[in-house]
């Protein structure tokens, strides 16, 4: 059965002229922001206006882009290798370019039998999975045979063997300046969005129960911090800034490890590398070394292929009564 694989994921900007209508796109999303229309319209209209300068910032950083579509591109390759010529992997990104219904199209040329809605957020959030899952079911309604959907997979084994595989690189390093301090850091979401059923929060605290196991450390210094906060409102904490004042405060070394991005961009290349880095020599932490995301590693591109032949094998307990795709697969 000739099956397409949709890959999701948040897309970002591949100009600086783009980054005004991305983060428009983004903003303008009823799952970031929930006012009804023309309300929301206008807040987007006026959030991407007043960010766009720094936002343009943050990319020269980058060249002048994003990298994850390239990053993402990588990731498809490596899975369409490994699952053979009677898939195809295609790309949807939910703020910018190749959108959701390129990849629709893209499938329907193809003459796909089957889809299966696989998201790079191993945690579910209805800020994300959800999002585009709900974009995808609005544009795709009843175009295939078969429609299967991954939501999540927080405790997948490959994905929690890439992840440490990863950290050890930098653990290796680190302890010969001392007995470092582990940080996960996850992308921050409000605190009204978990109160409302959300499970994001609870199954980053599974993935990195599984990433602490798979390491095996003895008497591990371990903690998780949440990142990328915007706006007045309360939000999931603490804070990744909080946790390097109080390493700083321990005189302890940090690694730092994105525990919820499975590829390198802004949060990660810029936020991690070059502004919480500057944070912790400011603050007269010891060193500061921060884990690569787990990007094309063999296992966690195994993990996606496993998740492919049994999109309901890594759910179980983790899956919220939030996620979109229960009773589908």
């Amino acid at each position: 059965m000739k099956t397409a694989i949709i890959l999701f994921n948040l897309g970002g900007p591949d100009s600086l002229d783009a980054v005004k209508p991305f983060l428009f796109n983004l903003f303008n999303d009823k799952a970031i922001i929930g006012a009804p229309n023309p309300i929301r319209w206008l807040l987007a209209k006026y959030i991407s206006a007043k960010r766009a300068p720094i936002a343009r910032g943050i990319y020269q950083h980058l060249g002048g882009k994003s990298p994850l579509l390239e990053q993402t591109q990588d990731q498809a390759a490596a899975l369409q290798k490994l699952l053979g010529n009677d898939f195809k992997v295609l790309i949807a990104m939910r703020y910018w370019h190749p959108f959701a219904d390129q990849a629709l199209q893209e499938a329907k040329a193809w003459g796909a039998e089957r889809v299966i809605l696989l998201p790079l957020y191993p945690q579910f959030s209805t800020t994300t999975t959800g999002s585009s899952l709900k974009q995808w079911h609005q544009l795709a309604a009843n175009s295939f045979g078969e429609t299967r959907t991954v939501c999540c997979y927080p405790v997948e084994p490959g994905l929690i063997r890439a992840m440490a595989a990863k950290i050890r690189v930098e653990w290796d390093q680190a302890v010969g300046q001392g007995r470092p301090r582990l940080l996960f850091s996850a992308h921050g979401l409000p605190q009204s969005i978990i109160d409302k059923g959300d499970p994001y929060q609870r199954q980053v605290e599974q993935t990195t129960a599984a990433v602490v196991a798979e390491l095996g450390i003895a008497d591990l210094d371990w903690a998780i911090c949440y990142q990328s906060r915007v706006g007045p409102a309360k939000w999931i904490g603490p804070s990744t800034e909080d946790e390097l004042h109080r390493a700083a405060a321990d005189k302890v070394a940090v690694i730092v490890a994105p525990v919820a991005f499975v590829s390198e961009h802004s949060e990660t290349l810029v936020e991690l590398d070059i502004e919480y880095r500057h944070l912790a020599e400011k603050l007269g932490i010891p060193a500061y070394f921060r884990a690569a995301a787990v990007s094309s590693h063999p296992d966690f591109i195994k993990g996606l292929a496993d998740l492919v032949g049994d999109p309901g094998a890594a759910r179980g307990k983790a899956c919220g009564s939030q996620c979109l795709c229960k009773g589908e697969a």
